[in-house]
């Protein structure tokens, strides 16, 4: 790749191609649990713009720029009054759509305000997460993915911080074949014991560990199929006894990736920059069986990160808790058991930005180079001023994207194409709150 096709896709700054096309969609800014408390403001900064979250004493949202377009004062400190946030400095008070409300210092009568407008951002509010729309134009539907449709009880949502570009942390969420050898275990855990851990249950319909597929059958067949969302990846590995397992993963497009978690619920992960150096994943854990636990999956979150700002305690500073000997008996990596680990550390070694003139892609990648074509192909349809992109869609419409599928299954190896469906027929059949897809 040249040097110049590299930064095109990296790069999500005002006016960058790349962040011209994310800003056409809706962006996660935020935890719910960081408005919670007494204090219900919280700075954002989402790609490479300062900005300042907050819920009003009326219970609006508001996201809008941190400065105060008065004298430029950090709005983060400012006071949550009359439904709206008042800067400390000469009281003038902003709406959650940016217009200033009012200029107590000025003249008796004076309607200055009614001209000060500061930049303001569309915020709305789905399972746990606080998603912004930094666009021009009217915004989008939401698709009715799953971690959307299901109720609040079955979706439980986290983030992390990464210290990389959001590219390349979206592309290991893509890329089949890593996880055979990135996630590879040698040993295999008691799937009893798998609640809110990825790769610790059986391969559907069998006893056999998924840890165990992914580490014996490393030389998966891979599909990458176009969808009205972005790309449906299918992962083939032909087991001995005449048995195909599948895994079906998808990009939804531009920076979200949706992968089972277990048999019972599903990943959907966004890959968002802070700025073309730092990105935040969030993600949305989706049951479809029973209510999720969050305090547990909360619990088993925070023991690996730090707050407020949901940095991880395995890090670079640390060498990700790298150990040797646990390398040569227990883990490929020798760091820990924590797969989202092991992601953290292949993403943030290729540099904040990797240097993709030096890397060379093999068969595998199928899906990567798939990606970014469709990625350059959006930046186009902005620069010629199409309006017609994947995934951005009128409420209508909008309804006719659900799910993604994303599962296991195992299945006789001439029904390989069959049993991913019949997986997921069955179990929305079986969902409390999702009886047909």
């Amino acid at each position: 790749m040249k040097q110049d096709r590299n930064e095109l896709l990296t790069a999500t700054g005002p006016g960058q191609p790349a962040g011209k096309v994310l800003r056409e969609y809706w962006m996660p800014a935020a935890l719910s649990d960081e408005l919670a408390g007494n204090r219900a403001i919280v700075p954002v900064r989402l790609m490479g713009e300062d900005l300042v979250l907050f819920r009003t004493d009326k219970g609006e949202l508001g996201l809008i720029d941190r400065q105060c377009p008065h004298r430029g004062i950090d709005l983060c400190y400012g006071r949550l009054e009359d439904g709206g946030l008042r800067c400390p400095f000469h009281g003038w008070h902003f709406a959650t759509d940016g217009q200033c409300l009012e200029q107590p210092g000025e003249p008796e009568g004076s309607n200055l305000h009614e001209q000060i407008q500061t930049t303001a951002y569309p915020v709305i509010e789905k399972n746990g997460i606080i998603f912004a729309y930094m666009g021009d134009g009217e915004a989008p539907a939401l698709p009715e993915l799953d971690c959307f449709r299901a109720p609040d009880s079955h979706v439980f949502a986290f983030k992390g911080l990464w210290q990389c570009n959001w590219l390349q942390a979206l592309e290991v969420g893509i890329d089949p074949v890593h996880a055979s050898f990135l996630h590879r275990f040698f040993e295999d855990e008691n799937p009893d014991d798998q609640y809110g851990k990825q790769f610790r249950d059986t391969a559907a319909n069998t006893d056999i560990p998924i840890t165990q597929v992914l580490r014996d059958y490393h030389r998966p067949e891979i599909i990458a199929e176009a969808t009205d969302f972005g790309i449906r990846i299918k992962t083939l590995r032909h087991l001995e006894n005449g048995k195909t397992h599948v895994r079906v993963t998808n990009q939804i497009f531009p920076c979200a990736v949706t992968i089972p978690m277990s048999s019972s619920m599903n990943i959907t992960q966004w890959h968002v920059p802070i700025d073309d150096e730092n990105c935040y994943w969030y993600a949305m854990f989706t049951s479809f069986t029973e209510p999720v636990d969050k305090e547990k999956m909360r619990a088993q979150r925070l023991a690996e990160h730090t707050l407020p700002g949901y940095a991880p305690i395995r890090n670079k500073s640390n060498q990700y808790g790298y150990d040797p000997e646990e390398q040569n008996s227990l883990t490929y990596t020798g760091m820990g058991m924590d797969i989202n680990v092991h992601d953290q550390w292949a993403c943030e070694s290729m540099g904040v930005i990797q240097d993709r003139t030096k890397e060379h892609l093999g068969t595998t990648d199928k899906v990567i180079s798939a990606y970014r074509r469709l990625l350059l192909q959006t930046i186009s349809q902005i620069e010629s001023g199409e309006t017609d992109l994947i995934g951005v869609v009128s409420a209508a419409t909008a309804k006719t994207i659900k799910g993604p599928i994303a599962l296991d299954a195992v299945g006789d190896r001439e029904e390989w194409d069959k049993i991913w469906l019949k997986g997921d027929a069955d179990r929305r059949t079986n969902c409390p709150w999702d009886a047909a897809l």
